[in-house]
């Protein structure tokens, strides 16, 4: 929660504070002044991300005012940000799932789901997350699936079987409901690149390392792990969290009835079904039909616009979207600036030494463990992905390119030189292989 007052120049002072210790504190060797200066700001930033003493669109410009007030990065560097593709293509998807919304189309699905698949609480669980599921792709925003879509679905359905949180009747059957959806929504958001605003940032700080990530990649390399987790996870909650009621025969009446109540599909619901269809079709063969998927869902919103399924008025009062596009652009300003000026793989390298040995597999095992359980430490995946993401993706590609080296070591009769690994792959070849790595992750 945000703070005010006299709390928030509290919290405000500590990211400053933090900042001016990094800022005067001794360079290490082998990292420029410029890199040391904007780590400073860029942990400033992170920090007043997670402390909240602004609004975090607030906290992002006060730290692109101080990378050039303090001349560590030009003004066209620090804006840099604003221009980067995939962050547009997030904030249209924010524009474009204003229409699932308004319409009523979203909520539609839900009750289709229920109707079909509810006449047991373990059905209906599975119902919250394929709501979650077929809508992520165009809501970026976990808060916008949850709360406006899902959540209100499951309160309907959980006070018909007389399941409430607050007069002990909670574990009837809402309780489970709320837990499927939650495990489910988290789940979703990593299936896609625009199933969640942080996405894009891990995108680009792949990007920067020369590891190339489409819309289509992220959804295929996450496919299978996604869809075994939405599977496993309701059963999971089914036998250790479970529901007081299992069977719901009345919830697929209820269902019906809201459908009634809703009436048929109305021309903006069609209409949002065809611009959702076709969106799906341009992001998964964009490569193929060379459209590129930003440019795709702009046209998606053109066609929203045009059509009058949401107005210009809609668009500007998003506020969800246009606060992503300061922050968002913000820490891929910094992350990338951080990149190109070295620090990143210096670091990588740092981190890459402590596993010189132990092979890359372990290795691998062994960061995604400590990337994992250091998100207890954080309050949102972006100061998570913000902080840790590139120099933890760095480490691991230098640990696999130190496990081939000593492979084919092994594998000739001549020494073989070992080059310096703290840098990023340039050649094609290493490239190829960062891209591989990185639909493995």
């Amino acid at each position: 929660m945000r703070a005010s007052g006299r709390s928030g120049w509290i919290r405000l002072g500590i990211a400053a504070g933090l900042g001016t210790a990094i800022w005067f504190s001794p360079v290490p060797e082998g990292v420029a002044p410029e890199a040391w200066q904007l780590l400073a700001i860029f942990l400033a930033t992170i920090v007043g991300i997670v402390l909240e003493p602004l609004p975090m669109g607030a906290v992002a410009l006060l730290g692109i005012a101080a990378t050039t007030l303090t001349r560590t990065l030009t003004v066209g560097d620090a804006l840099s940000g604003f221009g980067n593709r995939v962050i547009w293509l997030v904030v249209m998807a924010f524009f474009i799932s204003r229409g699932f919304i308004k319409t009523g189309f979203g909520p539609r699905i839900a009750y289709w789901f229920v109707r079909l698949l509810g006449r047991r609480t373990l059905g209906l669980g599975y119902c919250m997350i394929a709501t979650d599921l077929v809508l992520a792709p165009a809501i970026p925003s976990i808060t916008a699936r949850a709360g406006a879509v899902v959540f209100p679905i499951v309160r309907s359905v959980a006070e018909a079987f007389d399941s409430r949180p607050r007069d002990g009747t909670a574990r009837r059957a809402g309780a489970f409901l709320v837990q499927s959806a939650f495990q489910g929504n988290l789940i979703t958001s990593a299936m896609f690149l625009t199933a969640m605003a942080a996405n894009p940032l891990a995108a680009q700080m792949a990007a920067d390392m020369g590891i190339g990530i489409t819309w289509a990649g992220w959804a295929y390399a996450a496919l299978v792990p996604g869809l075994v987790s939405l599977l496993v996870v309701p059963l999971v909650l089914y036998r250790l969290y479970p529901p007081e009621i299992r069977r719901t025969p009345t919830a697929p009446d209820l269902a019906r009835a809201k459908l009634a109540e809703m009436g048929a599909m109305k021309r903006d619901e069609w209409i949002m079904l065809g611009t959702f269809l076709l969106l799906l079709t341009l992001w998964i063969f964009g490569k193929r039909l060379h459209v590129h998927s930003t440019v795709a869902a702009i046209a998606g919103l053109g066609v929203l616009l045009t059509s009058r399924v949401l107005s210009w008025e809609d668009v500007l009062n998003e506020k969800g979207a246009w606060n992503t596009l300061i922050w968002l652009s913000t820490l891929v300003m910094m992350a990338s600036s951080l990149n190109e000026l070295g620090l990143i793989p210096w670091f990588s390298g740092r981190v890459s030494g402590l596993f010189e040995g132990v092979g890359w597999l372990p290795a691998f095992l062994a960061l995604s463990l400590i990337y994992f359980y250091t998100h207890y430490f954080f309050a949102s995946n972006t100061a998570h992905i913000s902080s840790m993401y590139a120099a933890f993706l760095g480490a691991a590609l230098v640990a696999s390119r130190s496990s081939a080296i000593s492979s084919a070591a092994r594998l000739t009769t001549g020494p073989v030189r070992r080059p310096c690994c703290t840098a990023p792959a340039t050649s094609s070849s290493e490239r190829g292989g960062d891209s591989a790595l990185s639909s493995a992750s």
